[in-house]
C-alpha cells in the first residue's frame, strides 16, 4: 500500500510545471570522466578490495573484488570491479550477484535487509537467481525458510517460502511479490554481472540514499548536534560458481537458486558504505538569499554547501531553470526575484543595466553512454562525428521513430536511410568493433536522451553542428557520402541556419498497437521521452534505458491498452543522453569522443576544457567569454562552457555582501579539485588563474555596489525576506549613493531596504544606499545590447551565433541600476585589469570579508525525480 500511495504521488507530481529536487554531493571515485588521455584518474582513497572464500562446492579464495569508493557517498554511480573469477559461461554460472543493504550490525546485514528480488526471472537466467524465493529442500544447510507457507492468494493453498525484506522502518513484506517498498521499475540489484574471459569484471552500481530508497535509509542523520553523521549501509557481493547448493550443477547447466538461499549466503562479501548524512546543512531560520540559473553549476553550489554554511548567517536557495529564464529574473524583477543569476550568455539589454559577471564553473556538455553490445561487452571507446549527432538529434533512423516490424514498417520518409546507427556506414568506419561484431539494428541505444530545458547549452550543441561543415551541410538537406538524408521534418526549422535553445521533436510519425479490438498509438515523444534535465538523463543512460513506452498492455484501471516499456535485462542494457561531464563523472557513464575543430576526436577532461577556454573570445559583454565550437582546436574539447554569476551593482548593501561571498568562495577554495564537501567535483574543470582573479574582482565590484555620479543622492533598490514588505526613498551622499534609475532585485533577508523604486521589505523597512566610491566612475548608462556577436575564423562560419534577445524590455527597462560596464571593468577583459581590482578590492573591503566569512548555503540533498515525470522547465533546487 505505502509503495503504491507513493506511485500515485509520483504520478500526480509528474504533472507540475516544476519538480522540487535537493541537491546531492559528488561521489568521490569518478574516473570515467576524470581520467584524461595519459590516463590519470581521481584518486580513490576509500576504495576497498576484499577476497571471497572457499565454499563447499565452489572456490571463491582467489576472486578479489573492490568496491571503488566507501564514503562520502550519496546518490550516485557505485564503481566494483573485480578479477580472478572464472569466466561467465553464458548465462550458465560464473558470476556475481549484487545489492545495496541496510543493518546496524557491525558484522554486517541480514539477508532480509538487502534490497534484492524484484529483477527478471525465468529460463534465460534461471528460474530463482533473481528473487527471494527458497524452494523447500533446495538447500541441505537452511533451517530457517525450509517449509511451505500459505499461498497468500489462494486461500488452503502451500507454497515455498521467501526471505522477506524488513525495511529500516515499518513492516515487512508479506508475499514474494510485495513492492511496497522497491519494485522492478526502481530496484537497483545487479543479479547477474558477468566476469571476462581474462578473470575480469566490471559493473557501476545505482547506488541510492534515503531519498530515493527510504526502506534502506543510507544516509538518514544518525546522532544529535549540529554535525550529525549519515546511517551506513551495505553492499553484498554474492559470487556464484557452477554447483547449486546441493552440489548439483543445475538444470541445463543453468543456476536456478537465489542468493539468500543459505549456502550461497554463506559465500557473501561485505562491503561497509558510508553515507554523507542526507539533511538540511543549514539552519532554515537563518536569511534568505535567493538565486537561480543553470544547471552547469549545480553538482558545484552543492559540493559547496558545507563550506559556504559553515560561519555563514545566510542561507542561499537556488531555483535550477533554463538561463533565457535567470537572466530576465534579473532584467524584469519583482521584490521576490534572485538576486544573483548562473549563465552562459551574459546579461543583455539595457542602458541602466550595471551587472557584475563572475566566472564560477568550467563544465561541458557530453554525450554519455551505457552499452552493453552484444559480443562486444561494455561499450567503453565510442567515436561519434558531428553529423552523426546531427543525425541522432533529428532522428533521421527509422527505428528512432518507431519499432519497426512487417506490420511497421520505416516511414516513408526515411525508408531509404540506414534502420539504426549500428547499421550506418560512418558509424562503422569510426567504430570498426561493431563492423567486427554486427550488432541487429534494433539493438542499439534506442532515441537519444535529451533534455528538456530550454537552454544557453543546447544552443551550443547546435551552434558546434552549425559550425562543422558536414554536419551542417546535413542539416541543410544536403545526403552524407551513403545517401542518408535527414528526417524532412527537421529541415526547415532553421536549425543550420539559427540553432536552437531546444531540441525539438518534430517528426508527427504515430504507430498503432493493438489489444484485442481496442488500439493506442505512440511517436517519437514516447518511443524517445525527454529527460526532464541533464541529470536526469544521465541517471537514466545508468539505468541501460531510455525510459521509451513502446509496447501495450493492459491497464486495469481502464480495462484497455496503454503504453509500457520493456523490462531491462543485463547485457541488454543500451542508452545514450547528453548530459554534463559532472553528471556524467557522478554517474559514471562512458563518454563519447567528438571531433575538434582539427578534426581530431577528444574527450572532456579538465585539459581538453581547459584548452578550449584559452581559445574563447569575449561575448557581446567584454570579459564575459562565448563558448564557440567551431574553433576549439589544438586539444580542446568542442563542448566546453564557462558558468557566470551575475548580479547588479545595484542591489542593497546586505544582498551585495552577501552574494560577493558566493563569489569569492567559488573563485577561490571552491576550485581545488576533490570529493570532500566545499570542494570542485570531478567531471569540472578547475578555473585558470586569469578565470578566478576575474571573479575576485567582480566581488569586490559587486560588494562596493554601483559608484554615484557627482551630486546623486538617490539609494539602491531591494527587497527582503518572503514576509512583510516595506518601502521608502533611500537617500545617501554622492558617494555613497547606488546610482538609482531603473527597478532592481534583491534576495531575501530578515530586514529589507529600498530605494526609490520599490521593493520588499522584511519585518522593518529601511532606507539604504549601495556602498562605493564617488571616484570608482560610472554612470548609470552603458550596457551592451544585444547577444554574443559571431567570432571571426578561416573556414567554417562562426559557431558562436548571436541569440535571442534575453528578458529585458527592448531598451533595458527593467534593469536594475548600476554601472556602465566598459568604462568601470566589472567584467574585465585584460588580466592587468583584473590584478588591479583585485588590490584594490582587497584593500577597500579585505578586511570586513575575512571577519564575515563565508555565507551559507541552504539547500539539502537532491529528492527523488518520479520515474513517470515529464518535460518540465523549472525545477526548485532549495531546502524542503
Amino acid at each position: 500500500m505505502r509503495n503504491a500511495t507513493r506511485r500515485r504521488t509520483a504520478g500526480l507530481g509528474a504533472l507540475l510545471a516544476a519538480v522540487v529536487l535537493a541537491l546531492l554531493p559528488l561521489p568521490r571515485d569518478t574516473v570515467a570522466v576524470a581520467a584524461d588521455a595519459q590516463g590519470s584518474a581521481v584518486p580513490e582513497s576509500s576504495a576497498v578490495t576484499k577476497r571471497g572464500t572457499k565454499g563447499p562446492y565452489d572456490d571463491f579464495s582467489g576472486l578479489e573484488v573492490t568496491v571503488h569508493q566507501t564514503r562520502n557517498l550519496r546518490a550516485q554511480g557505485l564503481k566494483v570491479t573485480w578479477k580472478g573469477g572464472k569466466p561467465t559461461r553464458g548465462r550458465n554460472g560464473d558470476y556475481l550477484q549484487i545489492m545495496q543493504c541496510w543493518g546496524d550490525d557491525p558484522a554486517g546485514p541480514k539477508r532480509e535487509q538487502c534490497q534484492f528480488g524484484a529483477g527478471v526471472n525465468g529460463s534465460d537466467f534461471g528460474a530463482f537467481v533473481g528473487s527471494r524465493l527458497i524452494p523447500v529442500g533446495s538447500d541441505p544447510l537452511e533451517t530457517e525458510y525450509d517449509e511451505q507457507i500459505p499461498y497468500p492468494d489462494v486461500p488452503g493453498q502451500l507454497t515455498d517460502p521467501f526471505v522477506p525484506f524488513t525495511p529500516v522502518s515499518g513492516p515487512p513484506t508479506t508475499k514474494l511479490t510485495d513492492w511496497t517498498y522497491f519494485s522492478p521499475g526502481d530496484t537497483n540489484e545487479e543479479y547477474f554481472a558477468t566476469t571476462q574471459p581474462d578473470g575480469t569484471g566490471e559493473a557501476a552500481v545505482n547506488l541510492q540514499s534515503t531519498r530515493e530508497a527510504p526502506h534502506l535509509g543510507c544516509g538518514d542523520p544518525v546522532g544529535t548536534g549540529a554535525t550529525p553523521r549519515g546511517r551506513s549501509c551495505w553492499l553484498v557481493v554474492v559470487p556464484r560458481g557452477s554447483h547449486e547448493p546441493n552440489g548439483t550443477t543445475g538444470n541445463n547447466q543453468r543456476l536456478h537458486t537465489s542468493p539468500f538461499s543459505t549456502t550461497n549466503w554463506n559465500q557473501r562479501i561485505v562491503f561497509p558504505l558510508g553515507f554523507l548524512p542526507v539533511r538540511e546543512a543549514c539552519p532554515a531560520d537563518k536569511a534568505e538569499r535567493r538565486m537561480t540559473g543553470s544547471e552547469l553549476v549545480t553538482d558545484a553550489l552543492t559540493s559547496w554547501q558545507s563550506a559556504l554554511c559553515a560561519d555563514g548567517t545566510t542561507r542561499f536557495t537556488f531555483t535550477q531553470r533554463g538561463e533565457d529564464l535567470a537572466r530576465g529574473s534579473l532584467l524584469n524583477p519583482t521584490s521576490t526575484s534572485p538576486g544573483l543569476a548562473f549563465t552562459v550568455e551574459p546579461v543583455t539589454g539595457g542602458e541602466k543595466a550595471g551587472f557584475v559577471h563572475a566566472p564560477v564553473a568550467v563544465n561541458a556538455l557530453t554525450v554519455g553512454l551505457y552499452w552493453e553490445a552484444d559480443t562486444i561487452g561494455l561499450v567503453k571507446d565510442l567515436r561519434l562525428s558531428a553529423r552523426l549527432v546531427a543525425k541522432l538529434l533529428t532522428y533521421s533512423y527509422p527505428y528512432d521513430v518507431r519499432t519497426l516490424s512487417f506490420t511497421d514498417p520505416a516511414p516513408a520518409h526515411l525508408k531509404d536511410n540506414p534502420q539504426s546507427i549500428v547499421r550506418d556506414p560512418e558509424f562503422l568506419k569510426l567504430n570498426p568493433e561493431f563492423e567486427r561484431f554486427p550488432q541487429a539494428p534494433q539493438n542499439y541505444p534506442g532515441g537519444i536522451l535529451l533534455s528538456a530545458e530550454r537552454s544557453d547549452t543546447t544552443r551550443v550543441v547546435w551552434n558546434y553542428l552549425r559550425g562543422n561543415a558536414e554536419a551542417r551541410a546535413f542539416l541543410e538537406g544536403e545526403p552524407d557520402p551513403w545517401g542518408m538524408r535527414i528526417n524532412p521534418y527537421f529541415k526547415d526549422l532553421g536549425l543550420a541556419s539559427a540553432g536552437s535553445d531546444e531540441f525539438p521533436k518534430a517528426d508527427p510519425t504515430e504507430t498503432e498497437l493493438f489489444l484485442g479490438e481496442k488500439s493506442i498509438k505512440y511517436g517519437v515523444t514516447e518511443r524517445s521521452p525527454y529527460a526532464i534535465d541533464l541529470h536526469d538523463a544521465a541517471r537514466w543512460v545508468r539505468r541501460g534505458t531510455n525510459n521509451a513506452k513502446d509496447q501495450v498492455a493492459h491497464d486495469a484501471t481502464t480495462n484497455g491498452p496503454k503504453l509500457v516499456g520493456v523490462d531491462v535485462l543485463p547485457g541488454g542494457r543500451r542508452a545514450y543522453g547528453i548530459t554534463d561531464a559532472a553528471s556524467a563523472s557522478r554517474y559514471q557513464l562512458q563518454i563519447a569522443a567528438l571531433p575538434n575543430a582539427d578534426g581530431a576526436y577528444v574527450r572532456p577532461t579538465a585539459p581538453s576544457m581547459l584548452k578550449a577556454v584559452e581559445q574563447f573570445r569575449d561575448s557581446a559583454v567584454p570579459g564575459v567569454l562565448a563558448p564557440d565550437p567551431a574553433r576549439a582546436g589544438s586539444g580542446a574539447y568542442p563542448l566546453t562552457m564557462v558558468t557566470y554569476a551575475v548580479a547588479s551593482t545595484g542591489l542593497p548593501a546586505d544582498a551585495r555582501k552577501d552574494y560577493a561571498r558566493v563569489l569569492r568562495y567559488a573563485a577561490g577554495a571552491g576550485q581545488k579539485q576533490g570529493t570532500a564537501p566545499g570542494e570542485l567535483p570531478f567531471g569540472y574543470a578547475p578555473m585558470p588563474a586569469k578565470l578566478k582573479l576575474q571573479a575576485e574582482a567582480a566581488a569586490g565590484r559587486l560588494e562596493r555596489g554601483a559608484p554615484a555620479r557627482p551630486g546623486t543622492t538617490t539609494g539602491g533598490t531591494g527587497s527582503g525576506s518572503a514576509s512583510g514588505s516595506g518601502s521608502g526613498s533611500g537617500s545617501g551622499s554622492g558617494a555613497d549613493g547606488g546610482t538609482g534609475s531603473g527597478p532592481g532585485a534583491g534576495s531575501g533577508g530578515t530586514t529589507g531596504t529600498s530605494g526609490s523604486a520599490s521593493g520588499s521589505g522584511g519585518a522593518t523597512g529601511s532606507s539604504g544606499a549601495a556602498a562605493g566610491s564617488g571616484s570608482d566612475g560610472g554612470s548609470a548608462s552603458g550596457g551592451t545590447p544585444g547577444g554574443a556577436q559571431p567570432s571571426t575564423v578561416t573556414g567554417p562560419p562562426s559557431s558562436a551565433a548571436p541569440p535571442p534577445p534575453t528578458g529585458g524590455g527592448a531598451n533595458g527597462s527593467g534593469g536594475a541600476p548600476g554601472e556602465k560596464l566598459a568604462d568601470t571593468g566589472s567584467t574585465p577583459s585584460q588580466l592587468l585589469g583584473v590584478i588591479r581590482w583585485v588590490l584594490l578590492a582587497v584593500l577597500l573591503v579585505g578586511g570586513t570579508a575575512g571577519l564575515a566569512g563565508p555565507a551559507v548555503l541552504g539547500f539539502a540533498g537532491r529528492r527523488r525525480i518520479p520515474l513517470d515525470s515529464p518535460r518540465t522547465g523549472i525545477r526548485h533546487l532549495k531546502s524542503d
